[in-house]
């Protein structure tokens, strides 16, 4: 028997950056056009050079529109540097790397915010213009800022994953400004949408990416009344991270690093996991339904796979 979402019914995915927009790109194509929202982690924002950059939320539109880098992941296809260039024999600040089209969507998303539209206007109305068939939504209008007690002392997230590098000792972290932030009023309509199908958190760093979000009120009490299969996708393949400091994070913070710590953090949430492969071992020990597949998305192929397998096994999980 094939398992797969109603036609009619709509998917919630929760994500933060390169990893997790892959998998929204494969929901995106897996569902009908228009019925899946995407909410974004805005923790990782930051003021750059008088600028709103956005980098998970960026990452999501330049992935669903087919203009992310292939190399990287993040930034634009194609991209220039001339302004760093120029920048650079000036004397300012280059750490952290904006090129000249990627430039423009800093641009303009400041000059709207600073004219007083909220985040979540200019978000959708730039999904919009690039022709994005989903619903892309910050968690908040609000500032939530992720920010990191290290060996250095405190870092905002960007100078912690930019500029140093991940290099520095982690000993905890903090979502600034989560305890006042408000749900971006888009994604409280979609997690309470009659039309709900499924909620699925992407393979995004559960302690940098999907935390902020989960920290913001009413996201928690949301997704577990929404009454539809919660499903989380493994963000470790093998027991390691394919990108960005989620183990090393996990050993720092004194945390067992494995699928089953993840599992007991997402416990209260999810009713179900999807295992890579290279971890079935561990199936017999988690406590929930699991499916179990090659999680790893190298190709627009392997997107579109992993998000029908998920959504297949979302489906199972019903009642």
């Amino acid at each position: 028997m094939t398992h797969e979402l109603r036609r009619h019914e709509r998917i919630v995915a929760l994500s933060g950056g390169v990893g997790g927009a892959k998998l929204a790109e494969g929901l995106m194509r897996a569902v009908v056009e228009g019925e899946m929202t995407l909410v974004v982690n805005t923790g990782d924002d930051f003021n750059h050079l008088g600028l709103h950059v956005c980098p998970d939320v960026d990452t999501a539109l330049y992935t669903l529109s087919g203009l992310a880098n292939p190399q990287t992941g993040w930034g634009r296809r194609d991209e220039t540097w001339s302004f760093m260039q120029a920048l650079e024999q000036f004397g300012g600040e280059s750490w952290f790397r904006l090129g000249d089209a990627d430039l423009a969507l800093h641009v303009e998303r400041t000059r709207r915010l600073a004219a007083g539209e909220p985040l979540s206007s200019v978000i959708s109305d730039l999904a919009e213009r690039l022709a994005i068939p989903a619903r892309i939504l910050p968690m908040s209008d609000d500032p939530v800022r992720t920010r990191l007690d290290t060996e250095i002392g405190a870092l905002d997230f960007q100078h912690y994953f930019v500029r140093e590098q991940c290099r520095p000792r982690v000993n905890s972290i903090e979502f600034k400004g989560a305890e006042k932030a408000r749900l971006s009023p888009g994604a409280v309509r979609a997690l309470a949408d009659e039309d709900l199908g499924a909620i699925i958190l992407c393979p995004s760093n559960p302690y940098l990416s999907i935390a902020p979000m989960l920290a913001v009120p009413r996201m928690r009490e949301l997704i577990r009344s929404a009454d539809v299969p919660v499903v989380a996708v493994s963000p470790l393949v093998g027991g390691e991270a394919v990108k960005g400091p989620t183990t090393k994070i996990m050993n720092e913070l004194g945390l067992s690093v494995s699928v089953l710590q993840i599992v007991q953090d997402y416990a209260d949430l999810i009713d179900g996991l999807v295992l890579d492969s290279r971890d079935a071992g561990l199936r017999d020990r988690i406590d929930l339904p699991v499916t179990v597949t090659d999680t790893l998305m190298h190709t627009p192929q392997d997107r579109l796979r992993v998000a029908r397998e998920t959504l297949a096994f979302a489906a199972t999980l019903r009642g």
